[in-house]
């Protein structure tokens, strides 16, 4: 950014970095929002470094994909970092904060010190920084999580002296607004963006249009990753078992789910709807045959998920069963059914090493991994 002025400057942080990060180079790598790749980027661009023999650290300053509100159970996103990249370091190092509900509500009626904080920050980082050629820190849900606590990823990388990498969707000129506010945020220490999971009605514009502006604005734009599969939805098989879900017909184990919908509404209006959308699972109550009957002649309903623990008629199961249409039956209620499953597709598209060594490949033929990495 030609802007330094921008440069958030909440904290001089920058002349008392640690002398552990001398000679480190140090990138993090933040997104707009929640659920953008960040995590698979992170851990694929720490996995490619590595395999050019340069000796990796990971670092996630704040952890935020949390299983529990009281924050007793770290984000998983460490445990596999930890793991993937083989590294020998304490979890309360690699997540120094556990940045829960109950945390929050400590820190906005002044239980937590923020300089103690960074400090806690500060030394985890110099810990895992010794002896590495290079760290990569995970940004929050979003750049702008921990606030509260004057913590943002741009706080961050003005505390690590760290270069940013932003992780960014795109389906419509107007997300860019949201693309040039975190441009200002981070100031100088933006390097760029990649812009990931892009869909395939939105690729074309975004790299003969979208990209150009961008460069003009002196925003660099690293590359764009295609919306793949495999890294933007969830089989029937793994939410099944997350939802502790009984298959009530046992075909598409393998098949992908990367949206749900709500039957609640009339059978017409249920048909239109349903014939709108694509490679989606509907969640409805498992008495509403005539929400079951519209679905399964809708080809983008690729799941049935019924709540309530009722069961379907028998006409409804061999329907299903016909088109191969998997049918999961829960006992929770629609809304909490809902709820759980767009967290199971939230969090499940970049947690194992296939989905990552995924990444690698996507970053390699579609982005300039040289640029991020220096």
């Amino acid at each position: 950014m030609t802007d330094a002025d921008t440069t958030h400057d909440t904290h001089d942080t920058h002349d008392s970095t640690s002398d552990a990060s001398d000679g480190v180079e140090t990138v993090l790598v933040g997104s707009l929002e929640e659920s953008t790749g960040k995590t698979a980027v992170t851990l694929a661009l720490a996995g490619l470094a590595a395999s050019e023999g340069d000796s990796v650290g990971y670092m996630k300053p704040k952890g935020t994909r949390l299983q529990s509100n009281v924050g007793k159970t770290l984000d998983e996103d460490p445990m596999l970092a930890r793991e993937l990249l083989d590294l020998d370091a304490e979890l309360h190092d690699l997540e120094p904060i556990v940045y829960s509900p109950t945390f929050i509500e400590q820190a906005i009626r002044g239980r937590e010190d923020r300089d103690e904080l960074r400090d806690r920050v500060r030394e985890a980082f110099e810990s895992l920084a010794d002896g590495r050629d290079r760290m990569f820190l995970e940004g929050g849900g979003d750049y702008e999580v921990g606030g509260i606590v004057d913590l943002t990823d741009a706080d961050i990388a003005e505390l690590l002296d760290a270069r940013v990498a932003l992780v960014a969707p795109y389906e419509v000129p107007g997300d860019i607004d949201a693309v040039l506010a975190a441009a200002d945020a981070f100031g100088d220490r933006l390097d760029g963006v990649l812009f990931n999971d892009v869909p395939d009605a939105a690729y074309d514009r975004l790299e003969t249009d979208v990209v150009p502006f961008l460069e003009d604005r002196d925003v660099t734009v690293f590359g764009v990753l295609p919306s793949e599969r495999q890294l933007s939805g969830v089989t029937v098989a793994e939410l099944a078992d997350e939802l502790g879900a009984t298959r009530l017909v046992d075909d598409g184990d393998d098949v992908y789910v990367e949206r749900f919908t709500v039957g609640a509404m009339g059978a017409d209006s249920a048909l239109r709807h349903f014939r709108r959308t694509k490679d989606a699972a509907v969640i409805t109550g498992g008495d509403r045959a005539e929400i079951h009957t519209a679905a399964l002649e809708a080809p983008g309903v690729k799941c049935l998920i019924l709540t309530g623990g009722h069961r379907p008629s028998g006409a409804v199961l061999g329907q299903a069963a016909e088109k191969d249409v998997p049918v999961l039956a829960v006992r929770t209620d629609t809304l909490t059914t809902v709820e759980r499953a767009e967290d199971v597709v939230r969090s499940g598209r970049t947690r194992n090493a296939a989905t990552v060594d995924r990444m690698q490949t996507l970053l390699t033929d579609h982005a300039d991994v040289d640029a991020i990495l220096r």
